[in-house]
């Protein structure tokens, strides 16, 4: 836990069916915290037994609303009581934290007062195992300093988020970033360590489940963009319109054009064929590959949300494990 003359620490974690992720969580958080929180979604494999068992006080959602991850959160932070002056160190149940973590976040919010949130590295466990978990891996490699949101992982003043009123339940996905950026707005500052954080087991060996993820952060695109969107802080409107403009504007135009145009359907394919070395540049080959095939998915999140909206349908989660 903190200093004897420091906040308290308390952890909420998030997780259903994690299995053996789920106990490896929890074990990385014993004796590091006042209280642990777990939120349960509808496990079936024992999970709110074996957390239990690990001495975490357990939250077991009910399942009969609708599922949101900003739900479950929201949930564990309630679990917490009265909002004092504590901190609190939100965690995916796929997770485990890395010991140095704490302290050294800690030790950055006690002289950082502005400071909100501190995140750290997130490292995928497996790199090696797929392509897929290398993509992930790189995509949590974000830049060190002051940013603009956290990811699921991140150590928080509680005070602070009571004060916007935590996560926004609806969101199936992009919750964090809004979050953050209510946070911002209100004059609070989101920072990102040098330090390592958190290992994260994502298990995606087959690029359908890669796919459903990209379709997903289209998804939080098309939302962020529709809620927040206006100036000045434009949240996720130029994500949103490069999934339209790479994953569907121009695919369609080069299918009509391949039969009705095809010098022009040329002209189409150089477009991606330069964006293809614009980007082997910066980040190699196969990730260049997969960041243009991406945007496609992306665009289907996209076009998904902006179906249900005017068809005022609700969208449920888009899982990818």
């Amino acid at each position: 836990m903190a200093s004897p003359d420091g906040p308290p620490i308390d952890a909420v974690v998030i997780g259903r069916n994690e299995g053996a992720r789920l106990l490896a969580c929890l074990d990385s958080l014993a004796g590091r915290f006042r209280r642990i929180i777990y939120v349960d979604s509808g496990s079936t494999d024992g999970s709110v037994e074996a957390a239990r068992a690990r001495g975490a006080e357990v939250v077991a959602l009910d399942m009969t609303r609708p599922f949101t991850a900003a739900r479950a959160r929201n949930a564990g932070l309630a679990q917490l009581g009265p909002t004092d002056d504590s901190l609190v160190q939100l965690l995916d149940g796929d997770c485990t934290l890395h010991p140095d973590w704490i302290a050294k976040a800690t030790a950055f919010l006690a002289t950082e007062p502005e400071v909100a949130v501190v995140c750290g590295r997130r490292r995928e466990e497996h790199p090696e195992a797929s392509i897929y978990n290398r993509l992930c891996d790189a995509e949590w490699n974000t830049p060190i300093g002051e940013a603009l949101a956290c990811g699921g992982d991140a150590l928080i003043r509680r005070a602070a988020l009571a004060g916007i009123g935590g996560y926004r339940d609806d969101l199936i996905a992009g919750e964090e970033p809004e979050m953050c950026l209510r946070l911002r707005r209100a004059g609070w500052k989101i920072w990102r360590l040098d330090a390592e954080m958190t290992l994260h087991d994502a298990r995606m060996m087959r690029l359908g489940q890669w796919w459903q993820r990209s379709r997903r952060a289209g998804h939080a695109f098309a939302e962020g963009a529709f809620l927040h969107g206006a100036p000045p802080d434009r949240h996720w409107v130029k994500e949103t319109r490069r999934a339209l403009l790479w994953g569907a504007v121009l695919p369609s135009l080069l299918l009509v054009a391949m039969l009705m145009a095809p010098k022009m359907a040329a002209l189409g394919l150089c477009l991606y064929v330069g964006q293809f070395l614009r980007l082997t540049r910066r980040f190699g080959r196969q990730r260049a590959g997969f960041l243009i095939l991406g945007k496609v998915a992306e665009a289907q999140g996209v076009l998904e949300f902006h179906m249900n909206r005017l068809t005022r349908r609700h969208r449920g989660l888009i899982e990818y494990k």
